[in-house]
């Protein structure tokens, strides 16, 4: 069994809400980087063709503006990614360091190549000729690109391992059945905002005309033409996706459609602008307007973010590691052996629980729900199981994975699951000062029936083989244990 890692408690705010919130921050602002990257090259490129006599003074500009905006929030963001990530899923990331340490390492080298590329052509570039220039903003592009390359690996190996499941090659996982689609979509994501923001920052330049800012925003618009790939590219990467998680998008979860319909939508409209009014027609957008296609960008992206994580469940890692960090191998053994028996950690506002059941109930609560869940929060349980009686939320938990599909299967002894539902009723009924201290044993032997028939296995594969009769017999009394410890 892998080490138990607390999950931070942020209140009312469900822990996953906050790392997600972080993330898509930082997300948009790297594929920002990214794009800016190559708009800039492509500005620079204009001006020192003659093709546009106002590029090189938008370059300098937007130059500013992406240091300012990538370099500073996009980093502190990123830290951000790994400091919540850490607290909230410290198995996930473990997994993603062990399999990947020379990638990530990788990935650094080029972000360090970046970042020295790009302050100095911030810092000298009023000193170079326009080639060295040039030259600058190639290798701070390519090596923008090259960070999304890498990074994109690992996170498409998280939903789409294929062969690496098998193999265990770092080449299998790294060029999974995602990889591809999602690089080439990502990298029209990258360019789509680099244009948008251009359009913005063009607005805000000084001292240009009407006339300036219109053929600025058209060759920005440039960058936009790749949009039209972008369906065939949506729906390749689709099709690579596991039947199951698929079908989570396509309608099998509702809040997962609605996401993917939102990012769909605000795509469509952005494309259909960017083509018809800024390609064909070249039309001038001030900055109200530049400002509102970049919101619908942001939106896109979030709702695109929301179904890559969670199109992967019930897993975090794909048949490796579930939401919860527990991994499906060890379902079986944490049947009998407990889940929090060996959890050294204090539950946040112990003192306050009524006595060792409710706080048993509060660990297993923290080590199987609290990534996803709250108690009174954002996806409370408390509201979720608001319409169920004792026994029924002692078979839907025990059912966990066929109540929902999505969820992961329970991982715990019957005891631990009684605690469980002890420590929700309690909290149903407002937190009373006194409350049983024992639990009723009658329960455990339905309990262990309802565990039984679900198996251990994540809903729509095989179950696991069955437990022997020794193993069931044994199993009321280690809950019981599991209390007493």
């Amino acid at each position: 069994m892998n080490a138990i890692y607390p999950v931070n408690d942020y209140g009312p705010l469900m822990p996953g809400l906050v790392m997600a919130a972080v993330a898509i921050v930082h997300v948009f602002l790297a594929q920002f980087a990214v794009g800016g990257g190559i708009l800039l090259c492509y500005f620079q490129w204009l001006a020192m063709t003659g093709r546009s006599v106002d590029a090189r003074s938008f370059v300098h500009g937007y130059f500013k503006v992406l240091v300012l905006i990538s370099f500073v929030l996009g980093a502190l963001t990123g830290v951000g990614i790994w400091f919540t990530s850490i607290q909230v899923s410290a198995p996930t990331i473990g997994e993603m360091v062990f399999h990947f340490h020379w990638i990530w390492a990788t990935e650094w080298t080029f972000f360090c190549l970046e970042v020295v590329a790009g302050y100095c052509f911030y810092r000298y570039h009023d000193q170079l000729s326009a080639r060295t220039c040039l030259t600058l903003l190639v290798l701070y592009a390519f090596a923008a690109w090259m960070s999304l390359f890498w990074i994109n690996g690992i996170l498409s190996w998280q939903l789409t391992p294929g062969h690496w499941l098998t193999t265990h090659s770092i080449v299998d996982g790294f060029l999974n059945p995602g990889f591809w689609p999602s690089l080439f979509f990502r990298t029209i994501v990258c360019m789509t905002l680099a244009a948008l923001i251009g359009c913005v920052v063009v607005n805000v330049i000084p001292d240009l005309s009407r006339e300036q800012r219109q053929e600025l925003i058209n060759k920005a618009a440039h960058l936009m033409i790749p949009m039209l790939a972008m369906p065939v590219l949506g729906a390749w990467y689709l099709y690579s996706m596991p039947s199951d998680s698929r079908s989570w998008v396509l309608g099998g979860s509702p809040a997962m459609m609605l996401f993917f319909m939102i990012s769909v939508g605000a795509s469509l409209a952005i494309g259909g602008y960017a083509l018809i009014g800024l390609w064909l027609q070249k039309l001038y957008i001030n900055g109200a307007t530049a400002s509102l296609l970049l919101l619908l960008a942001f939106g896109a992206t979030a709702g695109g973010e929301f179904v890559r994580e969670g199109s992967r469940k019930p897993y975090t890692v794909r048949h490796v590691l579930y939401s919860n960090g527990i991994r499906p191998e060890e379902v079986a053994g944490l049947r009998f052996r407990g889940c929090v028996s060996d959890d050294p950690f204090p539950v946040i506002h112990e003192k306050q629980l009524p006595n060792e059941v409710v706080t048993i109930g509060a660990k297993v609560f923290r080590r199987q729900c609290a990534v996803c869940h709250t108690m009174e929060g954002s996806n409370a349980v408390v509201h979720l199981t608001g319409a169920w009686d004792a026994d029924q939320m002692r078979m839907n938990i025990a059912k966990l994975q066929q109540t929902k599909p999505f969820m992961p299967p329970f991982a715990g002894t019957a005891g631990e699951l009684e605690s469980l539902v002890q420590y929700i009723q309690w909290v149903h009924a407002k937190r009373p000062g006194s409350w049983p201290g024992t639990i009723d044993e009658s329960n455990l032997p339905k309990i262990q029936r309802w565990l039984d028939e679900a198996g251990t296995a994540p809903a729509g594969n095989s179950p696991h083989p069955q437990t022997t009769e020794a193993e069931i017999s044994i199993a009321p009394s280690v809950a019981l244990g599991s209390l007493k410890r």
